[in-house]
């Protein structure tokens, strides 16, 4: 049974699912974020089995996630690189390796994330980068974009009026939020 693509969906965390949804992508993208560049690295550490590395590879160069470079001309070797779309996934490890200890971890924490300078383990957190606030309901939710659908727009429109009273503003190209010119009842 052919599984359905989500690379077309308007929905940013269904396209990104589209790239890295898998669960192998993402242990590949943890690894490489910690160094790992060659094929038998990634296969050694996942235990992976070399067809299924080769393709999830194949998919996350083709997602433009990592680079292939050869580096041996005899026999010919390949290494996967980070691109920068590939560094830029970071933060969503780090969210998930946070939610992991957080909620999976009932014997403790396997691994830390800690200050390279002090040592100290850190509580990674969300926050808005205009701000500094950490990023949580009521405060910020979820609002149509400038190329939401009519559909994502009602969608959003009324959800975000359970959560925000009055509130009938649209978000600009720019992400400035502009109010609506409200009508008489």
């Amino acid at each position: 049974m052919q599984r359905k693509s989500f690379g077309q969906m308007a929905c940013p965390i269904a396209r990104s699912l589209e790239r890295v949804g898998e669960w192998w992508s993402i242990l590949i993208l943890r690894d490489a974020l910690h160094g790992l560049t060659r094929f038998d690295q990634f296969q050694r550490s996942l235990g992976i089995a070399p067809n299924i590395l080769t393709r999830r590879l194949d998919a996350l160069v083709e997602a433009g996630l990592l680079e292939r470079r050869r580096y041996s001309e005899r026999p010919p070797r390949y290494e996967y690189v980070l691109t920068a779309r590939g560094r830029d996934f970071r933060p969503v490890v780090v969210a998930l390796f946070a939610w992991g200890n957080k909620h999976f971890a009932p014997e403790g924490a396997s691994v830390l994330l800690v200050n390279t300078k002090t040592g100290d383990a850190v509580d990674p957190i969300l926050v808005d980068r205009a701000t500094g606030s950490p990023i949580k309901e009521p405060e910020y939710a979820f609002a149509a974009g400038p190329a939401a659908s009519e559909r994502t727009r009602r969608k959003y429109a009324s959800a975000n009026r359970a959560t925000v009273p009055g509130k009938q503003d649209s978000i600009t190209a720019d992400g400035k939020r502009t109010a609506r010119k409200r009508t008489a009842k």
